[in-house]
């Protein structure tokens, strides 16, 4: 098979790789479609510290090829359309068994993200993966590829929402006007929110609106914070999601938020600074401040449902799609700033 091959800081082979041999209990799927996330243009850059050689790609969707003696034919056949639950929990730790696979201690330390003794990454770069049949789910066949390949982060985007428990008509707001931004739009509006979005780039801003944000600003044409004030009779955000990697809008997203409300630091803060917190305005005014990282089964699985049912519609974040062999053009690409989901296929 061929495969999508990191062997160095910005350097991609394609490579013929054995293919893989399937266990009884997996399936062998064929890659259809990986979209490129942030995290694999970091790889690209070096800017991780996840071993090379690497088959980076988490966000993927393709069909069952082959499947072993012991899975279920009732469940899987030849020709399905399917997607991968692509966290490598253990199953066995606190965080496994409390239904927080996404929090896992053994995943840093799996050969997904280091090692030394062969290949490492989430293989979603290669024409074909092995996958325990456990992890896989089916999609309904008239779902094309390149939106099936949204499960996973559309999947931490539910995560986030359902974490923050919106309730109809609270003041919502988003900062950054990205696909995981633009993805929080959606998914909050579907649970009755009012919503904001924070957004530099006007056609961004356009786009959520199309999406069903009710309020767009530039942070940079206005007092920002004010702003949100004034749009909300002086309170402020009953939830913020933070969806942009800057320390210093990190800590401006405490002060969008409302007495009582609640701030997400959604994305991983890049570079990793300290971030300065009023910590005397979390104890009086009652302000909760988390994190959200990846989905869970569940949350990976409502993903699946929203998109399959047509319940979300991402087709506008598609930005462009490359095939397997034009990698780096794919890549190069997607390091622009202005661009949403950059897509790469395999036939």
């Amino acid at each position: 098979m061929k495969a999508i091959v990191e062997i160095g800081v910005k350097q991609l082979k394609i490579q013929e790789l054995p293919t893989p041999v399937i266990e009884k209990d997996e399936v062998l799927m064929k890659v259809r479609s990986n979209g490129l996330c942030t995290n694999d243009i970091r790889d690209y850059l070096g800017d991780t510290v996840y071993s090379f050689p690497r088959i980076g790609g988490h966000e993927f969707s393709g069909e069952v090829a082959e499947i072993g003696s012991a899975v279920n034919p009732a469940h899987f056949q030849v020709g399905d359309h399917v997607v991968k639950y692509i966290i490598p929990a253990c199953g066995e730790c606190h965080y496994c068994k409390i239904g927080r696979e996404n929090l896992c201690i053994e995943v840093a330390s799996s050969s997904t993200f280091q090692n030394p003794e062969g290949i490492s990454g989430f293989m979603g770069m290669a024409q074909y993966v092995a996958v325990k049949s456990k992890d896989l789910y089916k999609y309904p066949k008239e779902v094309p590829f390149t939106h099936s390949a949204f499960t996973e982060p559309l999947a931490c985007v539910v995560n986030s929402v359902e974490r923050a428990n919106i309730l109809f008509g609270q003041d919502v707001l988003v900062i950054g006007g990205g696909v995981m931004g633009l993805m929080h739009v959606m998914l909050a509006k579907l649970q009755g929110a009012r919503v904001l979005v924070s957004e530099l780039n006007e056609e961004r801003r356009s786009l959520a609106e199309q999406l069903g944000a009710d309020v767009t600003f530039d942070p940079t044409a206005v007092d920002a914070v004010a702003f949100v004030k004034e749009q909300t009779e002086g309170r402020g955000a009953d939830v913020v999601f933070n969806t942009t990697a800057i320390p210093a809008i990190a800590q401006q997203a405490m002060e969008f938020t409302a007495t009582g409300g609640q701030t997400f630091m959604f994305s991983s803060l890049h570079p990793n600074d300290p971030v300065p917190t009023n910590m005397g305005a979390v104890h009086s005014y009652e302000k909760v401040i988390t994190g959200t990282v990846s989905p869970t089964i569940r949350t990976f699985y409502r993903s699946i449902q929203l998109i399959a049912k047509g319940l979300v519609d991402i087709t506008p974040l598609i930005d462009k799609t490359f095939d397997y062999t034009d990698a780096v053009d794919a890549f190069e690409y997607a390091l622009r700033p202005e661009t949403l989901k950059t897509i790469i296929t395999f036939d």
